[in-house]
């Protein structure tokens, strides 16, 4: 399976997405034109990495902002991920980074948190 690796922008985050390790990560502004279309590759390629994937899953979000369309598109990748775990392939590890005195960033992570059956951990940076 193909690594997934996107540059960021101004406007869409850096993916890093390694099948082999199982080290997924998101990190920067997520507010881009059409949320749906910039996720959707992320989306197709957690759908074949759930077929198969590491023992290990460990999910680093490190985003500064991301507008309302990206909320849900973030959630659906969280579903997908939480498929894993559900089905017995793997587990999942979800580590949620918000800067220092960003309560908006780090209630995000909390509401997302009680979404999804997944163990969350929120770290400040």
């Amino acid at each position: 399976m193909e690594n997934l690796i996107l540059e960021g922008t101004n406007k869409t985050p850096a993916v890093t997405f390694l099948a082999g390790s199982g080290s997924l990560e998101i990190s920067g502004k997520s507010i881009p034109e059409n949320s749906f279309g910039f996720y959707q590759p992320l989306l197709q390629w957690l759908d074949e990495y759930a077929a198969s994937p590491s023992a290990k899953s460990e999910v680093k979000i490190i985003l500064e902002y991301f507008n309302t369309s990206s909320s849900k598109c973030l959630l659906d990748i969280l579903r997908k991920l939480e498929t894993i775990k559900k089905t017995g392939k793997g587990e999942v590890a979800i580590l949620w980074h918000y800067e220092q005195e960003d309560e908006d960033m780090m209630e995000a992570g909390q509401d997302y948190n009680s979404l999804v059956d997944l163990p969350f951990q929120l770290i400040e940076i």
